[in-house]
């Protein structure tokens, strides 16, 4: 089993930063990869980055180059560099892990089998 705990969001002004982290315990070998989602009130949860256990990491096209995924695996926490933040990223944002490494559909949340509770960013 894997437990997930996110933290780090807040309140920002458009412009600012945040950075997301996500404490992960449990069995290692089910964490094979890792991933940023994020969920708009009404709308499906979408994927925002992903990061496999080798360190290959994907993006979804609207945080290109103004996020950043990485991952301490010596703390066993994955974290989510915000920059430049707009009034449209504000989201409640989830990590999530995988038990196998992803080679496809590596943003969709179906492929990811551990999910935190969340964690609410406020941009205006």
């Amino acid at each position: 089993q894997v437990q997930l705990v996110e933290s780090g969001g807040g309140s920002v002004q458009t412009g600012g930063s945040l950075r997301l982290s996500c404490a992960a315990s449990g069995y290692i070998n089910s964490r094979k990869a890792m991933g940023w989602f994020r969920q708009f009130p009404g709308k499906e949860r979408e994927g925002v980055a992903g990061i496999n256990i080798g360190g290959s990491t994907i993006y979804a096209d609207s945080v290109k180059g103004r996020f950043t995924i990485s991952t301490d695996n010596a703390k066993g926490t994955l974290y989510l560099q915000m920059n430049t933040l707009k009034p449209e990223d504000t989201a409640m944002y989830y990590c999530a892990a995988a038990r196998d490494i992803l080679r496809s559909s590596r943003l969709s949340p179906a492929r990811y089998n551990y999910w935190g509770q969340g964690t609410q960013v406020t941009v205006s």
